[in-house]
């Protein structure tokens, strides 16, 4: 597509925000942080840098980009930290907090990023003025990107991810995005890396270590006497967490556990809804398939073998792997995307996982190859997988230090951002 083509499609991308910001106002999510995102109270100062997370995660990355940040030369390195959503703001306020406190060269602005509007980014651009914008993970705007390529300001996509459904939904314009693609992209792997590629060529594209290991502490055992949890799970008692399952995959976890329960009847199975408003449906589950069942929150003392405890108490399933032999985690047996199988892990537990894990792809396939977490293709082949640690289960501080050794084997990431940054400003 001709550069002239792209102007005609930016220009239609800007009629069409024109028509949708009258109705986004009635859109309660949208109201907190108004006045930033159409720029009705100005905009925030002038930064060489400004950072964009889109939300609450991705603000979590940029924090940690934001510690490996040094200034250039003598001067103060002024940094825009922007985000769409609400708690995204909160962690950057925050973050600013503590970056600012630290009084180490950087000044830290957080702000909401305007709408992708492309006259409100010609202006936003325009008054902040950076040298380079670094964009987080999947963050393509195109009312963004077209105001840094008018201002001629370098963009950096990093920690970047990308799915095959959003390739193919970018690829039904590719010389749009080609036209606004960024100076340099970094991708999370190298098929992230393969995907960005076809969109935006492959000279641009490199690959570095996802920035979420950098935000995983090693794992620090907690002894049975100092948790929590402690007086509710007998210490002879084989404990069985199902943590973070979803409504949809009901059907299974409910055959799961009744399996689990036949085979193994001293078993205490604590069920832990990722949805505390469904647990209703994990009543009447259990009710059905004729399990004998707990409330958390009436527990006094041990859960009796052969038990079922839902979970109805926020803030406690890190503490609950503490105490646990085994471990399956939920969306995973239906096309969820699965759930944060790092966090049994780092607590000294081999997880069970269904087929569904895309959203933790990232952690990479060698978590399964090495035996560090188990894959079941099923219900049934995640009972067997659950039979056979309860069976055999490995030392809780063995499971905990391999754990240890493969994150730290793949931190790094938030270091190498903080470099690239660094060169582009240094060439500026």
């Amino acid at each position: 597509m001709a550069k002239t083509a792209a102007d005609v499609a930016i220009k239609a991308y800007g009629l069409a925000w024109k028509a949708a910001l009258p109705l986004l106002r009635f859109n309660g999510r949208l109201r907190e942080g108004w006045e930033q995102r159409t720029l009705g109270t100005g905009v925030p100062a002038p930064a060489r840098l400004w950072m964009q997370a889109a939300s609450g995660g991705e603000a979590y990355l940029a924090w940690e980009v934001l510690k490996h940040l040094k200034p250039v030369g003598n001067e103060t390195l002024r940094v825009l930290v922007t985000t769409n959503t609400l708690q995204g703001h909160q962690t950057l306020v925050r973050a600013a907090e503590e970056i600012n406190g630290r009084k180490a060269g950087l000044a830290v602005q957080p702000w909401y990023f305007p709408f992708d509007a492309p006259d409100l980014m010609r202006r936003m651009v325009e008054r902040v003025r950076p040298e380079l914008a670094v964009l987080l993970e999947t963050e393509i705007w195109p009312g963004f990107l077209s105001a840094c390529k008018r201002r001629g300001v370098s963009v950096l996509l990093a920690n970047g991810r990308m799915s095959t459904k959003s390739l193919a939904g970018y690829m039904a314009w590719p010389g749009l995005f080609r036209a606004l693609a960024p100076d340099r992209v970094l991708a999370v792997s190298e098929t992230d890396g393969r995907r960005f590629a076809t969109l935006f060529g492959r000279d641009r594209v490199g690959v570095m270590p996802n920035i979420k290991f950098d935000r995983m502490g090693d794992a620090r055992l907690t002894p049975r006497k100092d948790n929590p949890l402690r007086d509710l799970i007998g210490p002879k008692d084989p404990f069985v967490i199902f943590g973070s399952v979803r409504r949809e995959e009901e059907h299974d976890v409910t055959r799961l556990a009744a399996g689990l329960l036949s085979a193994r009847p001293a078993v205490v199975l604590g069920l832990f809804p990722r949805h505390m408003h469904h647990l209703d449906l994990w009543r009447r589950a259990m009710d059905g398939a004729g399990l004998n069942w707990v409330l958390r929150s009436k527990l006094s003392g041990p859960a009796r073998p052969g038990t079922v405890v839902l979970w109805d108490t926020f803030g406690e399933l890190v503490p609950a792997y503490g105490l646990a032999s085994a471990a399956f985690v939920g969306g995973s047996l239906a096309p969820l995307g699965g759930q944060n199988f790092l966090e049994p892990l780092t607590s000294g537990v081999t997880p069970v996982t269904g087929p569904h894990w895309k959203n933790f792809a990232w952690v990479g396939r060698e978590i399964i190859d090495s035996g560090l977490a188990v894959e079941a293709k099923d219900w049934q082949d995640a009972l067997e997988s659950l039979k056979k640690i309860l069976d055999d289960t490995p030392p809780r501080r063995t499971v905990a230090a391999a754990a240890n050794r493969y994150i730290r084997d793949r931190r790094g990431g938030a270091e190498a951002v903080a470099k690239q940054v660094a060169d582009f400003l240094d060439n500026d």
